[in-house]
């Protein structure tokens, strides 16, 4: 049985290396049915073995693509959903124990007298602060029914998953309004969704940045047109002079960095700071898989660059030798030109991505390949 498993993992590593799976929905949900396969076919006795096992091997997919945070993001909601779910069946199991509810029995006489006041050791404001983060938690102890509960939470979260396009399409209705101008970029499966739902009952065009040199936006434009929406595509010089016609900006991204940060496809950073110069409200439509935990400290480790190929062959030889070609894929977008985030748990502003960090990660997660 372990070995069927590590041939499981082994076969995802390898289609993560060769890129033989894309998109980040879909390496998303392979990650997560791989990890609720782990955890449901291997031998463990305690939650502790069981987050040693999937940091293990969490590890080594995270390896395989180090600058995609999708497939570290699943690791680490499943370890939450890990540790949430022993909390709670072991304070359940202290409380039938009577170790939490049970109160020394009072003397009467001494309801009689004058108390004085006492003062806990740890008395400060640390647990106004935290819930004592930083002392160790016992996953040692053996807890009833824990295999079947942890897959019934990682199968709701991978329900979660699959329902992620319909959740975030049913919002489209409260941002955008007859008439509207939308400007994007790229091609992003969520804002193909959001835009159609919200075609559905409103009218509204169009204006779509091509994306030199992968063209994704003409993508983009085919499948709004089949559609019936009215749309543009526009070459991406054009973005700075089109943007005073917009009502609004809404893209999409590959990941979203704890400080509201954007791995975004490259030209989405002009386009947003062309935003930002006439006023115009930008919008991010992303799952909250993508949402990362890590702040980006070296923004150009960031940065993603491919073949120059497309933007210059290598037939011209004599000419390649003599300059040196950078074509990037995926760039850093700061956190200043987002207003607003929406996921399939609702519209975020920017400065309350710290609380969905705090409900969905622990922070000992954070850096999986340093545990």
């Amino acid at each position: 049985m372990v070995k069927d498993v590590n041939f499981l993992v082994e076969d995802l590593v390898a289609k993560l290396k060769r890129r033989q799976i894309t998109g980040s929905y879909t390496i998303a949900l392979e990650t997560a049915k791989l990890l609720r396969q782990i955890i449901s076919v291997t031998r463990w006795s305690t939650a502790g073995a069981l987050i040693d096992r999937i940091k293990q091997e969490g590890c080594r997919l995270v390896a395989a693509q180090p600058k995609d945070v999708v497939v570290a993001n699943i690791v680490r909601r499943v370890l939450h959903i890990i540790r949430e779910v022993y909390t709670e069946n072991r304070d359940a199991v202290d409380e039938d124990d009577g170790t939490i509810l049970a109160a020394a029995p009072v003397a009467p006489q001494a309801l009689l007298q004058p108390q004085q006041p006492s003062f806990s050791i740890h008395s400060s404001m640390f647990p106004l602060l935290g819930d004592h983060a930083d002392l160790p938690a016992d996953y040692t102890r053996p807890v009833h029914n824990l295999k079947s509960e942890i897959i019934q939470e990682i199968q709701e979260y991978i329900e979660e998953l699959e329902n992620m396009y319909s959740n975030v399409s049913s919002q489209a209705m409260d941002h955008i309004h007859s008439n509207e101008v939308i400007m994007t970029c790229g091609y992003s499966k969520t804002v193909e969704s959001f835009l159609k739902f919200a075609a559905k009952k409103r009218k509204f065009k169009v204006i779509v940045a091509e994306c030199a040199p992968t063209f994704q936006g003409h993508q983009t434009a085919l499948a709004l047109t089949a559609a019936g929406i009215d749309t543009t595509v526009i070459p991406d010089a054009s973005v700075f002079a089109m943007m005073a016609r917009v009502n609004k900006v809404i893209l999409g991204t590959s990941a979203i960095l704890a400080n509201g940060g954007l791995i975004a496809l490259s030209g989405t950073q002009t386009m947003v700071e062309a935003a930002k110069h006439h006023s115009i409200p930008v919008i991010v439509c992303a799952g909250l898989f993508k949402l990362s935990p890590v702040f980006p400290f070296d923004e150009e480790s960031l940065s993603t660059e491919v073949s120059p190929d497309s933007v210059l062959d290598f037939t011209k030889g004599h000419f390649i030798s003599e300059v040196e070609v950078i074509n990037p894929f995926s760039s850093y977008v700061d956190p200043s030109f987002i207003d607003l985030f929406i996921t399939n748990l609702g519209g975020h502003p920017p400065s309350y991505l710290y609380r969905l960090l705090n409900e969905n990660y622990d922070a000992e997660d954070t850096y999986l390949l340093k545990s």
